[in-house]
């Protein structure tokens, strides 16, 4: 889509970036250190479960029966959300979202707004467009804050700064605090409790403020027109119920039927993404004045407390719903299991091929295996960067094995890989086309077209095989042309004696002991 857009500038070819990020030792260790350990809890959260894998099947098959009938639940949810007293808007793009939010803004006559943790919003670049617009926007989530102190870029779905250590924190919040509003203490140290005390002064002051916020949404529950927001620090239940307006911007992928269905998530998504039984903040609110929510615990905004309220929401709120490529994803028979995801971050966690190059790689504020898949199909594969990311994976499964919802990553990744190669049909825009083939894939469709023209031969296939246990002692070491770059970090395998056909028909003959 013309207007698609993922929230990062243009970026090189995956392996030119990674082969940056693999030579930053802190990068490398502050990602090693923050993967394992988050990786080791979620495995002991879901060990807790006897029934995971239920929830799982679960959670697979509610996401597939609401794709498939997306239409139907889309139109049901805005008609509870306008019953409500919201106002639901539909976004075509990034540009048309990032349009009807600032429309929005300015005519509340503010020029500052408050924001929840939001991926949505991230990929449309809707901070830049109300940069642009005259319009200040503040991140509440404590990492999204250290990302936008340092004028970065998010490298994880779940915790943003994860490439940041502490020191580097505390030098950001020295620098650059003071700038955005409240300065950090002086004698300020990288202990997180001082961090999160100094991010915690910081923001409140901009929640009392604000008269405008900003947010995403885990879920919306087309039968009631609820929202669904679940986060740790308690900067999201400020933003959705002290200022006056609330816009939330959210995928069309994010509907669930029921609020029944729910119960599913709820135990999948903190488990697989925190590591927790429940998340200390889980907040929901229908349409205006009707926010309610429950938590526990310390927050950057709201201290430690339980409860739930009523008439404590918005006074105004509206619902802009983006599609920005994910109905083209939707036409994909493969591809489309990559919008079952909830953004929980397990299959980041366990990545190999991630916890070397880190989430900047990816040019795309999805990064990681489930970004390779994602990417691409909101985006196309006409950029470099997307016609590699399907490439950025070693297909050792690892992601399929943790993901909540069974997206089974290695097959979109293959079918990606096949899309670059061989080009084929597509829909972009609603539109069925035919893409060509990436550019520097000629070799590789000659090498796959050849082997197809063997394969379908047998006579020349065995004659082959023969030829070349003929000649195994001429092998070389390395491969000229394109195979050189593979057998530069690996060892041509050696050439049997015997082919396998040739064995089993002697093996046939022989007389059976």
């Amino acid at each position: 889509m013309t207007g698609t857009d993922l929230g990062m500038p243009a970026f090189p070819p995956f392996p030119e970036a990674a082969r940056e990020a693999v030579h930053d030792e802190v990068l490398r260790a502050n990602l090693r250190h923050a993967t394992h350990t988050i990786r080791d809890k979620r495995a002991r959260a879901v060990a807790e479960l006897d029934d995971w894998d239920r929830l799982r099947a679960a959670g697979k098959a509610i996401k597939d029966h609401t794709l498939r009938h997306l239409d139907r639940y889309l139109l049901q949810l805005e008609a509870a959300v306008t019953a409500a007293g919201g106002t639901v808007h539909w976004a075509v793009d990034a540009d048309e979202a990032n349009r009807i939010v600032t429309g929005l803004v300015l005519a509340t006559g503010e020029r500052e707004v408050v924001k929840v943790k939001s991926m949505a919003t991230q990929e449309t670049g809707l901070n830049e467009a109300l940069e642009a617009a005259g319009i200040a926007a503040y991140e509440t989530d404590l990492a999204e804050l250290i990302v936008q102190l340092g004028h970065d870029r998010p490298s994880h779905i779940l915790v943003p700064a994860i490439h940041r250590n502490r020191g580097e924190i505390r030098d950001l919040f020295r620098s650059e605090m003071g700038r955005w509003g409240r300065p950090a203490p002086e004698d300020l140290g990288d202990d997180p409790r001082e961090l999160a005390e100094a991010a915690r002064l910081h923001l409140r002051e901009k929640f009392l403020r604000a008269k405008v916020a900003v947010s995403g949404a885990n879920f919306m529950v087309a039968e009631t027109g609820t929202m669904v927001v679940l986060e740790s620090e308690g900067n999201g239940r400020m933003c959705l119920t002290l200022p006056e307006t609330l816009i939330s911007v959210v995928g069309i992928e994010k509907v669930v039927p029921t609020f029944r269905d729910l119960e599913v998530f709820l135990q999948t998504l903190p488990r697989s993404s925190t590591a927790e039984r429940m998340n200390p903040y889980t907040t929901m609110w229908t349409g205006t004045g009707t926010g309610t929510g429950t938590g526990t615990g310390t927050g950057t905004g709201t201290g430690t407390g339980t409860g739930t309220g009523e008439g404590d929401g918005p006074t105004a709120f509206h619902l802009v719903l983006l599609d920005n490529g994910r109905t083209d994803t939707l036409a994909d028979e493969v591809g489309r299991q990559a919008l079952r995801c909830i953004r929980c971050s397990a299959c980041l966690n366990v990545c190999p091929v991630y916890e070397r190059a880190g989430g900047h790689a990816y040019g795309s504020v999805y990064p990681g295996p489930i970004g390779a898949v994602l990417s691409p199909q909101l985006r196309g594969t006409a950029a470099p960067i997307d016609a590699t990311l399907p490439y950025a994976s070693t297909l050792c499964g690892a992601c399929y094995e943790v993901c909540p919802v069974a997206i089974d990553i290695p097959e979109i990744l293959v079918h990606l890989r096949e899309r670059v190669v061989q080009g084929g049909p597509v829909t972009r825009e609603g539109v069925r086309v035919r893409i060509r083939p990436a550019h520097g894939h000629t070799a590789e469709r000659a090498a796959m077209r050849a082997a197809r023209l063997l394969l379908d031969r047998p006579g020349a296939l065995r004659a082959g095989e023969r030829l070349l246990s003929r000649a195994r002692r001429l092998r070389p070491q390395r491969l000229p042309g394109p195979g050189r770059a593979w057998t530069d970090t690996r060892a041509l395998p050696d050439v049997p004696a015997e082919s396998f056909r040739d064995w089993w028909a002697r093996e046939r003959k022989a007389p059976q002991k």
